[in-house]
C-alpha cells in the first residue's frame, strides 16, 4: 500500500526543511545534549538543499534524481532513530528525534515507486 507519490513527497519536502530548522528552538531542545539543538537545523538546511536541487516539479536546479533524494531522506531518517541512544539524548529530545526519523523512514516506506527512477 504505497501511496505517497513523487509529488506529494515534493509537497512536504519545503515545509518538513523549515520545521527541522526552527522546531528545536521553539521546543527548547538540547537539555540533555547541546547537539539536539544543532543537528535537526543542519540537517533542515541540508534538507532544503536537498529538496531545491531534486528533479521534482517543486525542485529549482533539478540536477539530482528523486531516487537519490529517498535514499538521503532514509539515510536521515535512520540517522534520527540512532542519535538518542548514540549521544545519550533523553526527553523531549530523544522523543524528538526519534518521531521524526520514524516519521521519514515511514514516509519512504509507503512512498510509490517511480518509473523514471530506474538509476541513481
Amino acid at each position: 500500500m504505497r501511496f505517497v507519490t513523487k509529488t506529494i513527497h515534493a509537497w512536504l519536502d519545503y515545509p518538513v526543511a523549515l520545521a527541522l530548522m526552527g522546531l528545536p528552538f521553539l521546543l527548547g531542545l538540547g537539555g540533555s545534549n547541546p547537539l539536539a539543538l544543532n543537528i535537526s537545523p543542519i540537517v533542515g538546511v541540508t534538507a532544503l538543499l536537498l529538496t531545491v536541487f531534486t528533479d521534482h516539479h517543486l525542485g529549482v536546479i533539478r540536477v539530482l534524481p528523486y531516487k537519490l533524494h529517498l535514499v538521503v531522506d532514509f539515510a536521515v531518517g535512520v540517522l534520527f532513530l540512532i542519535l538518542p541512544i548514540a549521544l545519550g539524548f533523553s526527553g523531549l529530545d530523544a522523543a524528538y528525534y526519534w518521531l521524526n526519523g520514524a516519521a521519514v523512514v515511514t514516509v519512504i516506506g509507503l512512498s510509490k515507486p517511480e518509473t523514471d527512477m530506474a538509476a541513481v
